[in-house]
C-alpha cells in the first residue's frame, strides 16, 4: 500500500509542477503579470543570447522527440516502473520548459507593436483562444490519461491500466492534432513581435511539424487504421465538412493522445 501511495503522490506532484509551469509559460510568452517575460529588453550580448536560446529550445525538442520514441519507452521501462512512465516524461518535460523559461535570453528589437485597442484586444482574445484549445483537445481524448493520472490512479487502486480506446470527438473530426494548433496560435497572436518572440516562435513551429511527422509514423505502425484516419481528416487546417468514418479500432486500440499533445510520450 505504501508503494501505491507514494507512487500516487509522484503523479500528483508531476501534474501539479506541470500545471503550474504551463501556466506561467503561458503568461512569459503573452507578457502578462511577469518579468522579464519573453518580450522583455535585452540586456547581454546578441549572438551569445541567441546561442543560449537555440541551445534551451533544441534540448526540449530533442527531450520530446527522444523520450516519444517506441525503443525509448522499451529501455526506459528497466528502470522507471511502467505506472510512473508518463508522470516522469511530463515531469521531465516541465522541468526543460521550467529552465526555458528560467535562462531564456532577452533579445529585444521591437519587430512590430500593435497599439490600436481594438486589434490588441482582437490578438489577445486570439491568444486566449489558442490555449483555450490545447486544454479542450487535452479534455476531449482524456486530460489525465494524458498527464500521467489516470495511471497511477489506477496502480493505487490495484487495477490494471488499460490503453484509451481510438477515437474522433468533435476537434479530433475536423483536424488530428487541435492541441498544436492552439499551441501555434498562441505563439503567434501576439500584439507584440520582438526578435526573441519570432524565434522562439519559428523554433516551435518547426519542431511542431518535424515531431508530428515523426509521431504519425509511430503511430501508423501501431494502428493501421490511423491510415485511414490521416485520409479523412486535415493535418492542422480543419475542413468542417468532411465527415470521419473511423470510430475506432480493436484490441490494439491506442489514445489519440500518443498523435496530438506537445508532451507526446
Amino acid at each position: 500500500m505504501f508503494k501505491r501511495t507514494l507512487t500516487l503522490g509522484y503523479g500528483v506532484l508531476a501534474y501539479l509542477l506541470f500545471f503550474g509551469v504551463f501556466n506561467y509559460a503561458i503568461m512569459f510568452i503573452g507578457n502578462i503579470l511577469v518579468s522579464p517575460s519573453l518580450d522583455s529588453t535585452g540586456n547581454s550580448d546578441l549572438g551569445l543570447a541567441l546561442l543560449i536560446d537555440n541551445a534551451l529550445l533544441t534540448a526540449f525538442a530533442l527531450q520530446h522527440s527522444i523520450m516519444a520514441r517506441p525503443a525509448y519507452k522499451r529501455a526506459s521501462r528497466r528502470i522507471i516502473p511502467e505506472p510512473l512512465e508518463r508522470s516522469t516524461y511530463v515531469l521531465v518535460s516541465t522541468l526543460m520548459l521550467a529552465c526555458i523559461v528560467y535562462f531564456w535570453q532577452p533579445l529585444g528589437g521591437v519587430l512590430w507593436q500593435v497599439t490600436d485597442p481594438v486589434a490588441v484586444g482582437i490578438l489577445y482574445s486570439l491568444f486566449a483562444l489558442g490555449w483555450g484549445i490545447l486544454f479542450l483537445a487535452s479534455f476531449q481524448i482524456n486530460h489525465f490519461d494524458l498527464f500521467g493520472l489516470r495511471q497511477v490512479w489506477l496502480y493505487f487502486r490495484d487495477k490494471p491500466y488499460t490503453q484509451l480506446a481510438f477515437k474522433t470527438p468533435w476537434l479530433y473530426r475536423h483536424m488530428r492534432h487541435p492541441l498544436y494548433v492552439g499551441l501555434m496560435i498562441g505563439l503567434w497572436a501576439a500584439p507584440t513581435m520582438t526578435v526573441a518572440h519570432l524565434v522562439f516562435a519559428l523554433l516551435c513551429t518547426t519542431y511542431i511539424f518535424v515531431g508530428t511527422r515523426l509521431e504519425e509514423k509511430d503511430l501508423e505502425n501501431d494502428l493501421p487504421e490511423y491510415r485511414q484516419y490521416k485520409r479523412e481528416v486535415p493535418m492542422f487546417v480543419p475542413n468542417i465538412r468532411r465527415k470521419v468514418t473511423v470510430k475506432g479500432v480493436g484490441d490494439k486500440s491506442q489514445s489519440l493522445s500518443f498523435v496530438t499533445d506537445p508532451f507526446n510520450q
